[in-house]
């Protein structure tokens, strides 16, 4: 396996740079680019230590660094590994780095080092996995969630369960292989409480995927409303910049407006759309038709009125093209006196707030509707849960045979026909795991990584 190099640290200016080298030739690649101070060779350097020299390509001093040394088997990939700690500027590091792959070192691709460390047994395929989901972590809840994976809670959870099921099959296959020997017989009943206990085991490492999705992906927000209501406003309010123009005009809106922002624990994918009424006018039309397609695809939608006067026909027919629990009522504009009747929205949506915008007042009730909204309260993050759309898919194939496994035994099927549904489920845990995937997939699963990681 060749040895690969990249450098790790992001692709910014910063203090420090580092280059890091895995594999069989990376001490002799770093003894080629690196002199240390005094006596030390870098061939001669133990594990986890460390020496000050200078990095060179041939003749040309490159810079003062510091080299780590970390010895196979006890490294990051399971790899001997030299990382080489330089100044923070991207051209010096490059420079560095240039030196490494002269001398025999080729380009780490995406998440290459931690596919290696999985390949070579330090890593499950849910901690690798984890270790993106802590590089990329916004807020505590992210992190902590992050951080229980890594440490291996999934993986854990689904070994239990998928040696629970292997422990199944091996008592159904003696059973029937060996009926002349004195093997107990297998139950049905028996069978079907100990798939009942891993049924529940794994229904509880999907409880809170959604809440972990949204705090990792955040959600797809919309706000609507009918034009000159202070959606553009609330939307600078809420992104903390002027990115969409506000004026008297309505109408001034007519495209989508998308812009990131982070409330509490959770990151808005914000959308400011244009009024939604009727018109002749024909590119407002266009922008009045995208903002009622974000409503049936957006996953929050905040549907924003003015508190200053009473409610139009567009606006109750805003309220009627709503059919989602998803949503939040803004009653805008509450610094000015409120002539707004809001006994029909009352009816039709359970939270609503009244806030001003322009004032910024009441954005912090906001923020607690849109919690309230997801449940990020009531999520334990602190428990093994799936981190993403592989794993859940495969905890939901191996659901989906233990399932129709119990509903086999409950009508009285034959045990073969059963045999089959469990193994099909131990498969699926197997693939969450890793312990038994296809090249293509581990692949796909490490393309997602920054190259350096």
């Amino acid at each position: 396996m060749s040895t690969i190099a990249a450098v790790s640290t992001p692709n910014a200016m910063g203090g420090i740079a580092v280059i890091r080298i895995s594999g069989e030739n990376a001490l002799s690649i770093a003894d080629k680019v690196f002199s240390p101070y005094g006596d030390k060779k870098v061939l001669d350097m133990a594990g986890y230590t460390c020496a000050y020299g200078i990095a060179h390509d041939g003749e040309e001093r490159l810079d003062d660094c510091i080299l780590t040394v970390f010895r196979a088997p006890h490294s990051y990939t399971g790899e001997d590994i030299a990382e080489i700690s330089c100044h923070g500027g991207l051209y010096v590091s490059r420079k560095v780095l240039r030196a490494v792959l002269k001398n025999g070192a080729v380009n780490a691709e995406g998440g290459e080092f931690t596919k290696r460390a999985y390949l070579n047994g330090k890593l499950d395929l849910t901690q690798a996995e984890a270790v993106m989901d802590i590089i990329s972590a916004k807020g505590e809840r992210e992190l902590r969630m992050a951080e229980n994976l890594r440490e291996g809670a999934a993986f854990k959870k689904a070994d239990v369960c998928s040696k629970k099921l292997l422990k199944i099959l091996g008592d159904l296959a003696a059973w029937a292989d060996y009926p002349e020997e004195d093997i107990p017989e297998v139950r049905p009943e028996n069978i079907k409480s100990e798939l009942t206990e891993v049924r529940d085991e794994l229904r509880s490492l999907i409880r809170n995927y959604d809440s972990g999705r949204i705090l990792r992906e955040g959600v797809a927000t919309a706000i609507i409303g009918r034009p000159n209501v202070g959606k553009s406003t609330l939307f600078n309010c809420l992104s903390g910049c002027e990115r969409s123009i506000v004026t008297e005009i309505a109408g001034t809106t007519r495209d989508v407006i998308e812009e990131t922002v982070r409330v509490g624990d959770i990151t808005l994918r914000l959308s400011d759309t244009a009024g939604i009424h009727d018109t002749d006018d024909v590119i407002e039309g266009i922008g009045v038709e995208m903002a009622e397609k974000m409503i049936e695809s957006s996953e929050l939608i905040i549907a924003v009125f003015d508190g200053s006067c009473t409610l139009t026909e567009d606006d109750v027919q805003l309220i009627n093209k709503i059919n989602t629990d998803k949503v939040i009522a803004v009653i805008n504009k509450n610094d000015v006196e409120q002539l707004i009747d809001t006994s029909l929205l009352t009816n039709k949506i359970k939270h609503i707030v009244y806030l001003s915008a322009k004032e910024n007042t009441g954005v912090d009730d906001l923020h607690r509707h849109i919690e309230e909204i997801f449940r990020l309260n009531e999520a334990d993050f602190d428990t093994a849960t799936a981190a993403n759309e592989r794993q859940k898919k495969c905890i939901d194939n191996a659901l989906e045979g233990i399932e129709s496994a119990i509903s086999s035994l409950e009508i009285g099927e034959m045990l073969d026909a059963v045999n089959v549904l469990i193994d099909d489920a131990e498969q699926s845990l197997l693939q969450l795991t890793g312990q038994k995937i296809t090249e293509a997939v581990v692949d796909e699963v490490f393309s997602r990584f920054c190259v350096g990681k």
